[in-house]
């Protein structure tokens, strides 16, 4: 009997590499990556995965670009789909957004924000794109705010001097355009949302907050407030 080719077992082994290590990942947590594992899971030989994937190292920062891609493409279709609405109700559906996307993907978010993983350093030029990418719909629906007049940061702790030169390498970096203090409020408005977020995902709110979305809607209409006056 002829033994099938691997191409007829398995038609797209790249994505169903991934989709197995999402499930290791899942289960045992991300340090357990094991590419042996995944070749048993999928009854292929390893040196077939070695084809796309060299060293674990590799499969790993695969994922996280496919990671922070995802989450991009969500807030960009977030924004894609509000176009008539005016940019704080943009903003508020950015929040509740990011929050949907981490809860539908927890591995996903676990793997680009979580307990880094022991001997991985992962590669800037792959993953500081795809990074920057995820966090661009934010800063830009800020820049919009800014430019209408409708962020107040003269509600802002004064900058530091060194604050600002650290914002300024950040923007020479990306070769962003945007201004300073927008660059600052985005990141700043992303680590409130990231943190309540981590400790949901985390199991970290007290027993009492049945419903955590209830807190978190709370929290990004209190940034509306304190961001925009509305």
């Amino acid at each position: 009997m002829v033994r099938p080719t691997l191409k007829k077992q398995i038609p797209n082994l790249q994505e169903a590499i991934k989709e197995t290590a999402w499930k290791q990942i899942a289960e045992f947590g991300a340090p357990a990556l094991s590419l042996r594992a995944i070749a048993r899971e999928l009854k292929i030989t390893a040196p077939a995965i070695y084809n796309y994937y060299p060293s674990r190292d590799h499969l790993v920062t695969a994922l996280i670009v496919d990671a922070y891609t995802s989450l991009g493409d969500s807030q960009k279709s977030t924004l894609e789909s509000l176009l008539k609405k005016d940019s704080t109700s943009r903003f508020s559906a950015l929040g509740i957004a990011y929050r949907d996307w981490a809860v539908t993907y927890p591995q996903r978010y676990q793997l680009i924000f979580g307990t880094p993983i022991p001997d991985y350093d992962a590669p800037e030029d792959a993953t500081t794109p795809a990074a920057a990418w995820a966090l661009l719909p934010l800063i830009e629906t800020v820049q919009v705010l800014y430019n209408e007049s409708n962020l107040r940061v003269e509600r802002l702790a004064k900058l530091t001097a060194k604050l600002k030169s650290m914002l300024e390498a950040w923007k020479q970096f990306t070769g962003s355009t945007v201004e300073t203090e927008v660059l600052y409020t985005a990141y700043v408005v992303w680590s409130r949302v990231h943190g309540l977020v981590m400790l949901e995902l985390g199991g970290q709110l007290p027993p009492f907050f049945t419903d955590p979305g209830e807190v978190f809607r709370r929290e990004v209409a209190t940034m509306i407030n304190q961001y925009t006056g509305e």
